[in-house]
């Protein structure tokens, strides 16, 4: 683990593999550490790159309202930083969102865009309220009860068979990488604050794409999942059309945590969408 030092703060960052730079941008009060299920196979054939927003993780967390431009900024840092000069940047759900301002801030530094399980935001700030609400729950009752915690969690992430397979044996391996214990544990470690989950709502508040997205030239990937509750796949569809150069891949079958519940079948698409 690295940290860097940017805008003021410290980032902390990891770098697995070599060649061609791959950032990760991870979701909301997630940390880097989501991305393992990735970072097995794309770190084969190319230089994967994850690291924790600020307020999340190993990161500093300044106790301020954050901004979509100050975490595209940190993005922009970051890639600094580490001394390269163009990404394929990837980013899901929040992450997903920053992505796209960090492309229309700076396209000239992205050559491939994937974006996963994510949105185009809505003019009012009002949806900002239940993610919210859901994070500042969660983080509550993880204090006292982890599983319980996690369980409710699921009920939003993951498509019903896989929850009753995690259920049914918490300590099976999935992808030879993680089991439902392993999750459980790993929410207990660095958790986010309540003020950590309140600054990064202030940032979705700012994110609204919908009428730039046909400013997106590069070329991108949007993947979504069948049964997504929090993005459904008819909001990437829109996300597709307006994006000139972009296809739409759908997991069936899947929730909005499709990267970790169906890795192997993510990983190949986006494999294949780099090495073209």
């Amino acid at each position: 683990m690295n940290f860097a030092k940017i805008n003021g703060l410290k980032l902390s960052y990891s770098i697995f593999g070599t060649g061609f730079p791959v950032i990760f941008i991870h979701g909301y009060g997630a940390k880097k550490e989501i991305w393992k299920t990735q970072i097995v196979d794309i770190s084969k054939k190319f230089q994967a790159i994850t690291f924790d927003l600020r307020g999340t993780g190993e990161s500093d967390r300044p106790n301020i309202p954050y901004t979509m431009k100050m975490l595209a900024e940190d993005v922009k840092g970051l890639i600094d930083f580490i001394g390269v000069r163009k990404v394929h940047l990837i980013g899901r759900s929040f992450g997903g969102m920053i992505a796209q301002h960090f492309v229309l801030q700076y396209p000239e530094k992205v050559e491939k865009l994937i974006l996963i399980a994510t949105n185009f935001g809505r003019i009012d700030t009002d949806w900002v309220e239940i993610p919210k609400k859901g994070r500042l729950e969660e983080i509550e009752t993880i204090k006292h009860n982890p599983l319980k915690a996690f369980k409710q969690k699921s009920r939003w992430v993951f498509h019903v068979k896989f929850r009753k397979e995690m259920e049914a044996n918490p300590d099976k391996k999935f992808f030879d990488i993680f089991s439902m214990e392993d999750l459980i544990r790993e929410s207990t470690i660095n958790p986010s604050r309540p003020q950590d989950v309140i600054n990064q709502a202030e940032a979705m508040k700012t994110h609204y794409t919908l009428e730039r997205l046909y400013e997106i030239k590069n070329e991108t990937l949007l993947i979504a999942a069948s049964h997504d509750r929090q993005t459904p796949v008819s909001v990437m569809a829109e996300m597709h059309r307006r994006i000139l150069n972009s296809e739409l891949k759908v997991i069936n079958e899947a929730g909005h945590f499709m990267t970790l519940s169906r890795a192997s079948e993510v990983n190949e698409i986006i494999l294949n969408f780099l090495k073209n």
